[in-house]
């Protein structure tokens, strides 16, 4: 997602737009995406900045690291920023700044549920399910 600085309009610009995972490298191995990443943008020209406020949404999938159950959830995230202006700058990338602040609400250790209560440590069956 790009801004041309000289596109926008002194009440503002809005841009919406969908990403696919694949365009920022969004996938890992615990981290699979089930839908396109939706980034709705709201820029607005400062003396010398540019601020950006972003509201981005997602369905996600990961596999439960106590039960290792698939399951789903979803992205929802508002961040805001900043970029400052200089005289050669023609346009922002927000590309890399969208990456960052997605990757950033990956979970450290998914679960399906807090009260998840993992794999029995003799059979290996799945204690949620009996």
């Amino acid at each position: 997602m790009k801004i041309f600085i000289n596109q926008i309009p002194s009440e503002g610009l809005y841009l919406e737009e969908e990403i696919r995972p694949a365009e920022l490298d969004l996938e890992t191995e615990m981290v699979k995406f089930r839908s396109n990443l939706k980034v709705k943008a709201r820029a607005e020209r400062a003396i010398n900045a540019l601020i950006v406020k972003l509201d981005m949404s997602a369905l996600l999938c990961s596999s439960c690291s106590r039960c290792l159950e698939e399951f789903e959830w979803g992205l929802d995230k508002e961040a805001q920023l900043s970029y400052p202006l200089d005289s050669g700058v023609t346009f922002i990338d927000l590309n890399p700044d969208i990456r960052e602040e997605v990757m950033l609400d990956y979970p450290i250790k998914p679960l399906c549920d807090p009260d998840c209560k993992g794999l029995c440590v003799k059979c290996g069956k799945n204690k949620n399910q009996g």
